[in-house]
């Protein structure tokens, strides 16, 4: 395993140093257009060996991962790697590009992130993920009798072994299943995997969310998020239909093409 890079090396000077937790689907796809990118210098804290992309470090453990002193770290390794590498981080005053959402559910570790951030000067970032108009969101939500509602229809092979256990046939599946009605605390709890969206909803609404609904649905062949508001100003309705990621069909390639644009507006003179 290689070590992380001297930052001091001339061939370094300039380059922003980007910290990332995890290697799966969303870890690779970050990595091949970060890496590739010589403005930025990519360190993965990740379990396990295997082959990496050029230019791209690794490191097995937390501290080794900090005393790369990334100026941002991202998160793709699911919610438990929130929990267990957040608070130390965030408390390093690095901060965290959160992918797994989910995780913010549980009040008490959102407590001691946000905590751990306020008292080192880091940010908590949540990232858009795979929806938008979190902006209109977060305008609309302190808003008296504003009202969100949040509906997931993914593909019935994305769903394949909750269905089955509800006695349906992925395959032959001809209508859609409701496979989950109520908040969004308890979805990102029951699908951790891909129930982000749902959450961060939840985040940037806050009372205002009415409820979210997880649907299997044989006649969308993509991800489909779908997001009503009605508020006092005005009403909005947002459905956003993303290609699922070829090597997890429960996530969908926009959520890294999302991470990759937080590092960017990290650094970015002009925010949008």
């Amino acid at each position: 395993m290689s070590a992380p890079r001297d930052p001091a090396c001339p061939r370094h000077v300039g380059q922003r140093p980007i910290g990332l937790i995890g290697f799966g689907a969303i870890g690779r796809a970050l990595a091949a257009t970060l890496g590739a990118d010589p403005a930025y210098r990519l360190t993965v804290l990740r379990r396990g060996d295997g082959a990496l992309l050029a230019g791209v470090d690794a490191v097995d453990t937390l501290e080794a991962l900090i005393a790369a002193r990334p100026a941002l770290v991202v998160e793709a390794a699911g919610q438990g790697a929130v929990a267990e590498y957040g608070p130390a981080l965030l408390e390093a005053g690095i901060s965290l590009v959160v992918a797994s959402t989910g995780a913010l559910a549980d009040d008490g570790l959102l407590h001691r992130l946000t905590l751990a951030a306020a008292t080192s000067g880091a940010r908590l970032v949540v990232p858009a993920g795979a929806i938008g108009g979190l902006d209109y969101l977060a305008a609309i939500a302190g808003l008296p009798d504003a009202r969100v509602r949040y509906i997931s229809r993914k593909p019935p092979a994305a769903w394949s072994e909750e269905l089955r256990a509800l006695g349906h046939d992925p395959v032959s599946l001809a209508a859609e299943v409701v496979l989950f009605e109520g908040g969004a605390a308890e979805a990102a709890a029951r699908y951790p995997r891909n129930l982000n969206a749902g959450l961060t909803v939840a985040l940037a609404v806050g009372p205002a969310l009415a409820g979210v609904s997880v649907v299997a649905d044989p006649a969308v062949t993509s991800n489909t998020h779908e997001i009503t508001v009605e508020s006092p100003a005005g009403r909005a309705a947002m459905r956003f239909t993303n290609r699922p990621s070829p090597d997890n069909p429960k996530t969908s390639v926009l959520t890294a093409l999302s991470l990759v644009a937080a590092v960017r507006r990290h650094f970015d003179p002009l925010v949008i």
